[in-house]
């Protein structure tokens, strides 16, 4: 019995010392070998105004969105671009007056020509908001735009985004720049949740390894590393018509990603990187808006896939939720070993935080929380999970999307 007692006690201390050791090891691992994703100084790249401005069309698919339009199609309209730009705004459906609005808008800011249209609902296959932007992006091709800007309804732009983002795509030879729009961060909830869905977007897609640098940045390895962030995306229309883009992505949930891969795909290259000066309007006051944002696509970027959940769940436990736990066992039992490597790999989770704190503006004192707020997302992981086998998974604004049957999932990412 007592030799028992002995082994067992001995599996124990193996595994309180371990585990958190693989914790460690892994947070070693994504500070050094991860693409620095945990650095925020990724930026429009350097600009050179050309001798003569591409023209530009900007789409903008919109469904019930009056509460924010106000706050963020004005901001369009008054794009400082001395190009030939004009807005398209398709309304998708809308029940709250959604293109009434912005035609009121028009009147009332001069600025930019705007067009108001709506496509009808989309037919199977075709999520609404990809089915909008094919419509817009038809009534857009009339005018033999160089660039197509797809913008969401709650974003604002400064008044030289546009020109900006033109400049940056034609000096640095990108058929994809993209802007990751810094979110509103002011409830109690959007500051907890909110810095972390951008640093957990890094983590999964550094923006480091997404432009391969054909162009001469050093790097010479090409890499299937692909995202972009929705809200703010400068296509070149060639790369779009190349890549057969939305036709080729319509299923897809997280679109953004989608239309990236498609680019980098058929040859095109794509650049992501942080806003400055394009931000999002659109509030996430309580805790049950946010869990819905991040809950309707989770799953879907695990590819619908059981034995990707079980690793996601087994992989955020042993990175963000064992090292506050080796501390609190190892101070209780005094397994100083144990306190030491999980207090070491929460530092180093916390250091790691920082940067994107500072970037959304927040305290200092709420990355030691980081651990909490990941297991708030493990939840909405498995919640996403949950919904989509009880046939409401992807459910936004009234529409519900299945994955498509044959369909195939996502390329797995490589750096």
């Amino acid at each position: 019995m007592g030799q028992t007692a002995h082994v067992s006690a001995d599996v124990w201390t193996s595994v309180v010392t371990v585990v958190p050791a693989l914790s460690l090891a892994a947070w070693l691992w994504l500070l050094l070998a991860r693409g620095f994703f945990w650095r925020t100084d990724i930026r429009l790249p350097a600009r050179e105004e050309p001798a003569v401005w591409p023209s530009v069309c900007v789409v903008v698919p919109a469904r019930d969105e009056a509460a924010v339009l106000p706050a963020s199609l004005p901001s369009l309209l008054a794009q400082d671009y001395p190009g030939r730009a004009e807005v398209f705004l398709i309304d998708d459906g809308s029940t709250d007056g959604t293109g009434e609005l912005a035609c009121e808008l028009a009147r009332r800011h001069e600025g930019l020509p705007l067009t108001v249209a709506s496509p009808g609902e989309p037919p199977a296959g075709w999520t609404g908001k990809l089915w909008a932007v094919r419509h817009g992006i038809g009534l857009a091709r009339a005018r033999e735009p160089d660039y197509l800007l797809l913008t969401d309804a709650d974003i604002a732009h400064a008044p030289d985004s546009l020109r900006g983002l033109v400049s940056a795509a034609g000096a640095g030879g990108f058929d994809v720049v993209s802007q990751m729009a810094r979110l509103r961060v002011e409830s109690l909830w959007e500051r907890l949740v909110v810095p972390a869905f951008v640093y957990f977007f890094a983590q999964l897609y550094p923006f480091r390894w997404i432009d391969d640098g054909r162009a001469g940045s050093g790097r010479t390895r090409r890499t299937r590393t692909a995202a972009a962030a929705g809200g703010c995306v400068l296509l070149r229309t060639e790369a779009a018509e190349r890549a057969r883009i939305p036709d080729t992505i319509r299923h897809a949930v997280i679109d953004d990603v989608a239309l990236a891969r498609a680019v980098k795909g058929s040859g095109g290259r794509v650049w992501l990187g942080l806003a400055d000066r394009v931000d999002s309007v659109r509030p996430y006051p309580r805790l049950h808006d946010l869990w819905r944002m991040i809950a309707r696509s989770a799953y879907a970027q695990l590819r619908h896939s059981l034995p990707l959940l079980a690793g996601t769940v087994v992989g955020l436990a042993l990175v963000y939720l064992v090292p506050p736990v080796a501390v609190l066992v190892g101070v209780v039992t005094g397994q100083v070993s144990t306190a030491f490597l999980g207090g070491a790999a929460w530092l180093v989770m916390a250091g790691t935080y920082l940067p994107m704190l500072r970037y959304c503006r927040q305290p200092p004192w709420l990355a030691p929380l980081l651990p909490f707020t990941a297991f708030l997302y493990l939840l909405m992981t498995v919640d996403s999970a949950v919904q989509h086998y009880r046939g409401r998974g992807a459910a936004w604004k009234g529409r519900t999307y299945a994955r498509p049957d044959g369909v195939p999932g996502p390329v797995p990412e490589e750096g």
